[in-house]
């Protein structure tokens, strides 16, 4: 068995579905509620989450929270793109490399994550964008890493229904072709054909920060139900009034231990 099929193996531990939570928002929102003190917010992991999504640079501050028989694993993102950046009024999916792999692994990261974004309306930009993936995606092969890519569209708020699912639905089978091994994208409105359309693990995202902790719990239960093998939640995950008690119960939802009725009852979730 390889490095990264052990990898693997860890983050679906026991064939498991995984819940990552990411807080690598600092990275392009700065300081956000939750999120202001990175040391703080790591205290709020529940040690059930199976992986945390975070940045180089925040990794070698927040080593201690890896730092123990079955802590979750480190998942360090490697691009930068201005897709994310929304309070500059930024969408056209510029993307630059923010890490190389090995100074990842240097840092601890166990699996990395690519962000790619196609469709910008620029063909040059649609292939720098491939290129930037491509380069680090094959850079973490040689070193045995598994590569979590993720599909993240331009004018993502705006688009209707129909659109969102059809640029993830093209581009999630674009990201496997690529050879990435796992695959983390937006809940769309057919989201088994996303899920049936691939050959690896597609992990749903949680996007906006839901009303309640019902809804977000609900999301985790379809998409979980539609196929895919995990979730990845950031600000619906954090930004609660008692992160480390909703991160269990998302971890049971997920999971398929309990369901969401259930999973709020038993830890007294409103």
């Amino acid at each position: 068995m390889t490095g990264k099929d052990l990898r693997l193996n860890k983050l679906f531990s026991k064939g498991e579905n995984a819940v990552i939570v990411a807080i690598d928002h600092g990275m392009f929102d700065g300081p956000i509620a939750g999120m202001t003190d990175l040391k703080t917010t790591v205290q709020k992991i529940n040690p059930c989450v199976d992986g945390v999504l975070l940045s180089a640079g925040m990794l070698r501050h927040v080593q201690d929270a890896f730092n123990y028989k079955g802590a979750p694993m480190p998942i360090v993102r490697l691009n930068w793109s201005t897709v994310y950046c929304f309070h500059w009024k930024y969408n056209d999916a510029a993307t630059v490399i923010a890490s190389q792999v090995e100074d990842a692994f240097a840092a601890g990261a166990e699996v990395v994550l690519i962000s790619l974004t196609l469709q910008t309306g620029s063909e040059l930009q649609d292939a720098k964008n491939v290129e930037v993936y491509c380069k680090l995606a094959n850079d973490a092969a040689r070193w045995g890493i598994p590569v979590v890519g993720e599909f993240f569209p331009t004018y993502s708020d705006d688009l209707t229904p129909d659109e969102m699912h059809n640029k993830v639905y093209a581009s999630c089978r674009i990201l496997s072709e690529l050879g990435a091994d796992l695959i983390k994208t937006f809940y769309t409105n057919d989201f088994k054909k996303v899920t049936g359309s691939v050959p690896v693990p597609v992990l749903g995202l949680g996007a906006s920060k839901k009303p309640t902790q019902r809804e977000a719990l609900q999301l985790a239960a379809d998409e979980i139900n539609d196929g895919a093998r995990g979730v990845v939640f950031g600000r619906n995950a954090i930004q609660v009034s008692d992160p480390f008690n909703f991160q269990a119960a998302l971890c049971e939802v997920v999971k398929g231990r309990l369901t969401v009725d259930q999973a709020l009852k038993q830890y007294a979730i409103s």
